[in-house]
């Protein structure tokens, strides 16, 4: 079935590429590509304000947009407010609902799992507020366990904010376990979703979780938006964080007041046709379905550590991860060394510390090597990558490393 799916994306079709970095950006098809050239073709006009047709045509498409979103995680068309991105929705979560309800003394749960951008802006709350992170322990694989969590959970703790799955050893966080004990102390939880939504279903009612956040560019569709899921009354006793036109009802000359979420949180002319490229996204995806999506991965993921342990002087950080993320290294050689190396043989990976300086800290190693799968890698890139692997460590090798 996904070996078909390789003619859907039109680089793959234009040069040699095994492309191994999805959970940096994923290719885009040609579905999501000519729904942004129908809107810049068709009705390429701003929403809202204009009282004319091609006005009224985009202003629907783009609520229509909303809405796909909101269905394709259960939540409602208020819940969902259009960013620029995953780290735009997280920021969105501690400058808004961070600086108006975290106190002096109170602490906010973080792991050193993060990306950068659920670390960085609590951080920045925590010294405004005098407020206090405080950090899961991770096992020894490097995982969020409830255990761990309960064991730095308090009545002081006010906000939990972790991934739902790791964007460098690719484990799915127990969130909804976590959630649940979190909300008995009363305490928030914003998730980031940026490496869960591309890979399995999300249901933010079920989760139950106060805030979630995610990217299109990593799903198939077009960078420069993202969503960030929160709770409706959440969101309505939350300030804006930016002011301009379209999110107010009326200015006066010394004060102004607020549209109702989701509007208030989105300033100026919103990203149009990324919203309903990032809704194509989102039907392109279902047309696959997760469970076709999730056995092709974890098939792609077998045959790629199979692979890789039977390489001498390569080590392998997350051989048990449940999603298709590969955390490695070839001993003794840095990693921007290594992925040279791969991109002569027209393999796509990823070198470095992956927005996770914590995670390498924690791994004690200067930065890794990172090899992700999609829908359009088959058995014939794991084989081409194997191959390349086995050539670069011999190579090194040769060479003294």
């Amino acid at each position: 079935m996904m070996q078909g799916r390789k003619k859907d994306f039109p680089i793959l079709n234009k040069q040699p590429l095994v492309y191994l970095d999805t959970a940096a950006s994923s290719l885009t098809p040609n579905a999501v590509i000519n729904k942004l050239n129908e809107y810049y073709k068709d009705y390429p006009v701003n929403v809202h304000r204009g009282v004319y047709k091609l006005s009224y045509q985009a202003t629907e498409a783009y609520h229509a947009a909303r809405q796909t979103i909101a269905d394709f995680i259960n939540a409602s068309f208020d819940e969902v407010i259009f960013t620029r991105g995953a780290s735009s929705a997280l920021n969105l979560v501690a400058l808004s609902y961070g600086e108006q309800y975290i106190n002096a003394g109170d602490e906010i749960i973080v792991s050193e799992l993060e990306h950068h951008s659920h670390i960085l802006p609590w951080q920045q709350i925590a010294k405004r507020k005098n407020a206090k992170l405080v950090y899961i322990p991770l096992s020894k694989e490097g995982r969020i366990t409830v255990e761990a969590f309960q064991s730095v959970l308090s009545n002081r703790t006010k906000v939990v904010a972790l991934t739902y799955v790791s964007n460098v050893m690719g484990y799915i966080t127990p969130i909804k376990e976590i959630i649940e004990i979190a909300h008995q102390k009363g305490a928030v939880v914003s998730v980031d979703a940026a490496q869960a939504a591309p890979h399995m279903q999300l249901d933010v009612k079920a989760l139950n979780c106060d805030f979630l956040a995610f990217s299109a560019h990593k799903m198939f569709g077009p960078t420069g938006v993202g969503i960030l899921y929160g709770k409706s009354a959440l969101l309505q006793a939350m300030p804006p964080v930016e002011y301009g036109g379209d999110m107010n009802d009326n200015v006066d000359l010394y004060d102004g007041d607020w549209k109702d979420a989701p509007y208030k949180f989105e300033a100026g002319t919103p990203p149009i046709a990324e919203a309903i490229g990032f809704a194509e996204a989102v039907r392109y995806i279902q047309s696959v379905g997760f469970d076709a999506i999730i056995k092709h991965e974890q098939g792609l993921r077998k045959q790629a550590i199979e692979g890789l342990e039977a390489i001498d002087g390569i080590t392998v950080y997350n051989k048990e991860a449940e999603t298709g993320i590969i955390n490695f290294n070839l001993d003794g050689v840095h990693p921007h060394d290594v992925v040279s190396f791969f991109d002569e043989d027209h393999i796509a990976l990823r070198a470095g510390h992956h927005c996770a300086q914590l995670l390498i800290k924690w791994l004690k190693v200067p930065a890794t090597l990172r090899a992700s799968f999609y829908i359009y890698n088959d058995a014939s890139d794991i084989e081409t990558f194997i191959d390349s692997a086995k050539r670069a460590r011999s190579f090194f090798s040769e060479i003294g490393f």
